[in-house]
């Protein structure tokens, strides 16, 4: 796992039940490796303009994300995350410098 990877995480609902929803992992952190991450959501009417930034389908890099629609980063929604979690999917985003919406370089 590295910074820049998009990942899948249980994440709690309204009614306290866990769902897996994707984040970005924004660092991991020593000495444990632990992650913290930040949530990916594609309910666009949450977005807080000036803070979110969207995914688009448009963006030259999408298919390489794994996401399946126009998304946005919830930069607002940040949790730390346990590194080992065994079956974890995760997509790599590309090694080049990344526009500011992806967050970090790999």
């Amino acid at each position: 796992m590295r910074e820049g990877d998009i990942l899948l995480t249980p994440v709690a609902q309204a009614d306290g039940r866990l769902k897996n929803r994707p984040a970005i992992v924004l660092r991991v952190m020593p000495p444990f490796r632990d992650l913290l991450a930040c949530g990916i959501s594609t309910q666009l009417h949450h977005r807080v303009k000036e803070l979110d930034e969207i995914i688009s389908p448009l963006d030259e890099d999408f298919e390489l994300n794994g996401l399946v629609a126009e998304s946005f980063v919830r930069l607002g929604f940040l949790a730390p995350e346990r590194y080992e979690r065994p079956n974890r999917p995760t997509v790599q985003l590309p090694a080049q410098p990344l526009r500011p919406r992806v967050l970090l370089s790999t």
